[in-house]
């Protein structure tokens, strides 16, 4: 069923791992290292990915937009080389247009507002360059917002809600995850368009700073949104290292159960943390769709939490 099905992965750090060092990896190339590459998606079905423009912890605070930039290198220079495999969504025709046969769409998404430096200037300026996923924060503190590692109860700056207008006016899905509770309310309240939180896990099943309240994963529905269930062991188990793929259905029952199966999608966080064994490449992804039928999920749900529901909403709100 996996390879007949749009399948949608909603966050993955993968671009850091092609940059030029010691471990860069050619994604084009299938790799026994990392998470994921090209030849894996395909493996695995994935069609649609976000990938996440995450500066490092390093370049939170040294040169961030550099940083973002180099990353935005590596995913045009993959586009360029290997058009036939995947492709840039910049608009909701663009992302009709992906099938489970053609090219990969490749959306291109900020984890942090760091490298927007305080410039709703520069905000417009990457969406000219085809950002079109926003994650206000990264866990700590940062010119729009304060994240959830940052320990306080601020809500958005006057810049994290001009963030938010214009994110709703330009086209750009705002992302919830790694958000304080607080800028998450706020958030909620301020946006015209559904909102998303990308790669955010069930703390009511597992109490993880990190993971979302019920009355969180309800607001996030209520509004249209939708939550991407994430593989990340540390939201899921006191040993990271025992996260199973049972854990990761066990969130999705819990979100299906709490925000209903029209808001629950996924959100691996490929090369971004410990993943479960069992789920720790990209082409493992079946095993997702395997164990929901085991469980007796119908297949037009399973449908709407590999891919649908993002889709949905992505085609919703992009130009």
């Amino acid at each position: 069923m996996n390879n007949a099905t749009f399948v949608f992965d909603a966050h993955c750090d993968t671009l850091g791992c092609a940059l030029p060092g010691e471990f860069q990896r050619d994604l084009r190339q299938w790799s026994d290292a990392g998470h994921l590459d090209l030849p894996r998606m395909r493996a695995g079905g994935i069609n649609c990915q976000i990938f996440a423009c995450f500066p490092g912890q390093t370049r939170l605070t040294s040169c961030p937009t550099s940083a973002a930039l180099e990353r935005l290198e590596v995913l045009y220079t993959l586009i360029e080389r290997v058009p036939e495999q995947i492709t840039l969504i910049r608009s909701a025709s663009d992302l009709e247009k992906i099938t489970t046969e053609g090219p990969i769409g490749a959306i291109l998404g900020f984890e942090g507002g760091e490298a927007l430096d305080g410039s709703i200037s520069r905000l417009h300026t990457f969406y000219r360059l085809g950002l079109r996923n926003l994650g206000l924060a990264w866990d700590e503190r940062n010119a729009a917002c304060d994240g959830v590692g940052a320990g306080t109860s601020a809500g958005l700056t006057a810049f994290g809600r001009d963030i938010v207008i214009t994110c709703n006016d330009l086209g750009i899905v705002l992302d919830l995850s790694h958000l304080n509770p607080a800028g998450v309310a706020e958030v909620l309240a301020l946006s015209s368009q559904p909102v998303i939180a990308s790669h955010s896990n069930a703390r009511g099943l597992y109490d993880h700073h990190r993971n979302l309240s019920d009355n969180q994963i309800r607001m996030i529905a209520e509004r249209g949104g939708v939550i991407g269930v994430t593989f990340v062991g540390m939201f899921m188990a006191d040993n990271p290292a025992e996260a199973t793929l049972d854990h990761v259905l066990d969130h999705i029952d819990y979100m299906v159960e709490v925000a209903g199966n029209d808001h629950v999608g996924l959100g691996s966080d490929y090369d971004g943390w410990t993943l479960p064994t069992d789920l720790d490449s990209g082409e493992k992804y079946p095993r997702i769709t395997d164990g929901l039928l085991a469980r007796g999920y119908p297949e037009e749900t399973i449908c709407k939490i590999l891919g649908e529901n993002f889709r949905r909403v992505f085609t919703q709100i992009l130009p």
